[in-house]
């Protein structure tokens, strides 16, 4: 390809000087001729210097928008795995009124987020989740003991990440997880194999959104932010990650997500 460039460009080189020499040959009986060939002389390689230096902004704003992107930052949930807690916890056939509550108090509640952040042991957490629904406790434990198991890899997951690393792409993760069901479920995230890099955060105590977890990432691997895209649920999640100077691809769904990376020169 870049020899063919390259005879191109030569090639281009004679056609601009055949078409500036051409009427100066046949205008030498001719003062009129003579006086126009001139100008065709200096027009031609005015107007193909123009166009050259048109095609060289243009690639050069494409350039700034694709094909520098180097690194590709994962969210796990969601993004490479199902985090299905409804479905969870339906399985254990509680009264409607009870599941609701334990899926606002539990799965919805700001507890939950924090419990990804790893600052206590995983009892410390079931406690205060059994506080809040003292008068389902018991089941409540029951339903914690168990959350890995609303984890499932996609389908995709392991040959999107594979091939993003066959075309030359270091991957990298950054997710809240929670320690406990990261202990249940880490040998079943089988992408892992394909990450350059791992931030999750109940081993860094540091939460998405909050800027010190992605900052955390950017300096344990020495990534520049302007070549990094990161793919994350969450808009709140995907504006921190802007904010810090990453590019940031809200993931919808794989085909979508597929397409927005397109966009960045991500095939």
């Amino acid at each position: 390809m870049k020899n063919l460039k390259k005879a191109a460009a030569i090639l281009g080189i004679v056609v601009l000087l055949l078409a500036a020499c051409m009427p100066m040959f046949f205008a030498m009986t001719d003062s009129n001729l003579f006086r126009a060939s001139w100008g065709v002389a200096i027009l031609v390689p005015i107007l193909g210097y123009l166009f050259w230096m048109m095609y060289r902004l243009l690639d050069k704003r494409k350039g700034s928008a694709e094909g520098k992107m180097k690194n590709v930052i994962f969210d796990v949930g969601l993004v490479l795995v199902d985090f299905d807690w409804q479905g969870y916890l339906k399985s254990f056939g509680f009264p409607e009124e009870e599941n609701k509550l334990i899926g606002e108090k539990v799965f919805l509640s700001q507890q939950w987020n924090e419990r990804d952040r790893g600052l206590y042991d995983e009892e410390t957490y079931v406690k205060a989740f059994e506080r809040a629904l003292p008068e389902y406790a018991q089941d409540v434990r029951k339903v914690l003991e168990g959350s890995g198991k609303t984890i499932k890899v996609r389908d995709y997951a392991d040959t999107w990440t594979k091939y993003l690393r066959s075309k030359g792409y270091r991957l990298y993760v950054l997710s809240n997880y929670c320690d406990y069901a990261l202990k249940q479920t880490r040998k079943d995230l089988t992408f892992l194999k394909n990450m350059d890099g791992i931030i999750f955060s109940c081993e860094v105590q540091q939460l998405k959104p909050e800027k010190d977890i992605y900052e955390t990432l950017l300096g344990r691997y020495g990534l520049k932010a302007e070549e990094s895209v990161f793919l994350d649920d969450r808009a709140e999640n995907c504006e921190a990650a802007r904010q810090l100077g990453i590019h940031a691809i809200q993931f919808h769904d794989f085909k979508q997500a597929v397409a927005e990376l397109e966009k960045l020169g991500i095939k």
